[in-house]
Parts: structure tokens; sequence; C-alpha cells
């Protein structure tokens, strides 16, 4: 009798075991830890990037408005800003081989914070307490909401968790609801770039659409070989396998393409709107790519759900009001206005500036001198008619200086 029952038992364990087995990622407390681990190296490598721009344009700064001959590349400040920016960007990079996909991406609003509050201490003009309270109070309510938002993401992000062998990247890659979205992906992607392209549609909109449809792209393929270089480092090599090197060589095109249609972007509009944005587009698009790609929201309650999409919907609000508030740039004019000069108040009626001609003279009202431009640059001189009338004998003028009338 016991010798036979042992059968049968031993065959209903064996599902229990499976099942343990599988949702033991999800409840076990190490998978916690490696959240934040990934989270806190996505806040660091952010921060450190940020400081590294901001110091990189205080050097371009510092050489324009001095009479430094260096180039930007020969100063100690540059170079400093390259390397704390290599360093911010790898720890970005590992980030993502530790918490999943849909954690990472929306905590790159720590980058706009922190440019934020780098920017307003680094500020030269003294402002009155009224004044600076009216002028930033948008960009402190911005931090704050980009702050708590920051917090729900972390507390409440997904915590799916899977070794990025292989053979479980390969059957990701094969899955269809990620055929399916791929397939979405190309249509909307197609009729985006024909309508910037043959029509001619340069919004603000469809270019970051689709600089988010290729950035969804670029943070699967950096998941995943993140995650392989990962499992290789813990002993397992999966550097020999022909998927690491596909998603290595996607990854590298989808961010050529992506900084080019940026750079695109940054001609036409203004750089605080390209930041808030293309921060709501590429978040949205990469998250909907991880929930399908690596299933980050497989197991998870809906109240952890709702509270990550509040955390979202925190975070956009707060990097749409700290780039609301930003001054928009003034563009840079190589001349002086003649009314403002000394004793030429009065020289035009009704006190209409006449400014020189930029393509006629290169140095009269200019800022900088341009007397050594080429021949076909050089100012243009007035029209003049030789006298021809004057009788013999006389000494006649070489030329007269034709004077133009309003009319003409």
């Amino acid at each position: 009798m016991e010798g036979g029952n042992s059968p049968s038992l031993q065959l209903q364990q064996l599902p229990l075991a499976t099942a343990a087995v599988s949702v033991q990622p999800h409840t076990d407390s190490f998978s916690y830890k490696e959240n934040l681990i990934g989270a806190l190296l996505a806040i660091f490598g952010h921060l450190v990037s940020s400081i590294a721009l901001n110091l990189q344009k205080y050097s371009h700064i510092r050489l324009a408005g001095s009479k430094d001959p260096r180039a930007y590349f020969k100063t100690k400040t540059w170079w400093s800003g390259l390397l704390l920016l290599v360093l911010g960007e790898l720890g970005v990079f590992s980030s993502y081989a530790f918490a999943p996909l849909s954690l990472i991406v929306p905590l790159s609003a720590v980058s706009v914070v922190a440019s934020a509050i780098i920017g307003i201490i680094f500020i030269k003009e003294k402002w009155k307490p009224k004044e600076f309270l009216r002028r930033y109070v948008l960009s402190f309510v911005g931090c704050g909401l980009a702050i708590v938002g920051t917090y729900l993401l972390v507390t409440f992000g997904p915590n799916s968790h899977e070794k990025m062998t292989a053979e479980n990247i390969t059957r990701h890659l094969v899955s269809w609801p990620f055929l399916l979205y791929m397939l979405v992906e190309i249509i909307v992607f197609c009729l985006l770039l024909y309508f910037y392209k043959e029509r001619n549609a340069n919004y603000i909109v469809i270019i970051l659409l689709l600089v988010a449809l290729l950035g969804s792209m670029t943070v699967v393929t950096v998941k995943a070989v993140a995650g392989m270089i990962l499992v290789s480092i813990q002993g397992a090599l999966q550097l020999d396998s022909p998927i690491f090197y596909i998603m290595l060589v996607c990854m590298i095109a989808t961010a050529i393409y992506q900084a080019t249609f940026l750079a695109q972007a940054s001609q036409l509009y203004d750089s605080a709107q390209i930041s808030s944005i293309g921060y709501i587009l590429s978040t949205t698009a990469a998250i909907s790519a991880g929930a399908t790609f690596y299933l980050d929201f497989m197991g998870e309650d809906v109240l952890h759900i709702c509270m990550f999409a509040l955390g979202c919907l925190i975070a956009f609000l707060g990097v749409f009001l700290i780039t609301r508030n930003r001054k928009k740039p003034v563009p840079f004019e190589p001349y002086i206005s003649m009314d403002a000069m000394p004793g030429m108040q009065n020289m035009h009626d009704k006190g209409i500036a006449v400014q020189p001609d930029l393509k006629a003279s290169f140095s009269y009202g200019a800022l900088e001198n341009n007397d050594s431009m080429p021949e076909i640059y050089t100012p243009a001189t007035l029209p003049i008619v030789q006298e021809q009338h004057g009788p013999k004998g006389v000494s006649a003028p070489p030329y007269r200086v034709l004077e133009h009338s309003k009319k003409e």
C-alpha cells in the first residue's frame, strides 16, 4: 500500500514545486535589493551626467566671454565634464542589468531636476526675494513633483526579474506579443516618417514620436546587452551567442538615428519643449516596449500598477513645470543700433533706426572686426557718376555722389 501510494504522492507534489520556482523571483527579498541597486545606479548616472553637461557648457561660456585663444577641448573643465559624462552613462547602462526596464526609464527625470537646481544655484544675477520666488516658483514646484513621482516609481515599480540569457532573450524576441507590438510600431514609424519627409510636417510631436519609437528599441537592446554582460561576469558566458551581437548592432543603429532626429528637432524648436515633450513620449514608449518584451508587469497586482502609473504622471507634470519656466534664448544680433549711439537719436525721422546690411558691410556697426574678409565680401561703395559736361580747361570734381531721396 505504501509503495503504491508513493508515486502518486510524488506526482502531486511536482507541480507545486514548479509553481514555487516560477513565483520565487517575484517574492524573493533579493529582487527588491536588485531594484534598489538599479535605481540608485540610474539616479547616480543621471546626476553625474547633468553635472558633466553643465561643466562643458560652463567651459564654452567662459571661453566665449574671455580673450582666451584656446579651443574648448584644450581646457581642463571640458575634459572633466567629458570624463564625468562617460562615468554617468556607464552608471545608467549598468542599471539596466539589475532593475526592470519600466523602472529605469522614468528615472531620467532626475537629470531634468538636477539641471534646474544647478541653474538656480549658479545664477549670477541678484534678484530680490519676491522676484526670485515669482520667477522660479514653477521650477520649485516642478522639482518637488518630480521627486515625489520618482519616489513612487521606485517604491511601486515592477519587481519582475529574469536572467538575461541568450535563450530567454531569443524566446522573448519571437513571442507573439512582441511581434505584434513591432508590427504596429513599424507601421506608425513609416507613417510618421512619410509625413515628416514627404509632406514636410515638421511638427515637434512628429519628430519626437520618431525619437521615442527609436528610443524604445534602444532601451530594449540596452537591457539585453547589459544583462548578458552581467550574466557573463557571473560565470555563464553569453557573449559567444549571435543574439548578443544582433542586439548590440540594433542598439548602436537606433541610438545613431535617434540622435539624428534629436539634432533636427533642436534646430527647429526650443530645448525646453524638446526636454518636456521628449521625456513624456520617450518614457511612455519605453515602458510599453518593456511591458511587451520583458513582461515587466506580469504578476503585479492592480494597486502597484496604478501607483506606478500615478508616479509617472506626477513626474511628467514636474518635468513640464520645470521646462515651462526656462528662459527662451535671445538670438544674437551682430550689429549695434544707430539710435543708441550718442548724437544719433534725431538723425532719422520718427526715430527709426537704420541698421547696416550684414551682407554688404562687415565692419561698420559690427561687434567684431571683419576687415580681413575676401574681396567678394567687401562693403559695397556708393554709386558714383563721372562728370562729362564740364567745359574744357575748367577743372571739375572727378565724381559726384548721388543722393537718394525718400521716394527712391
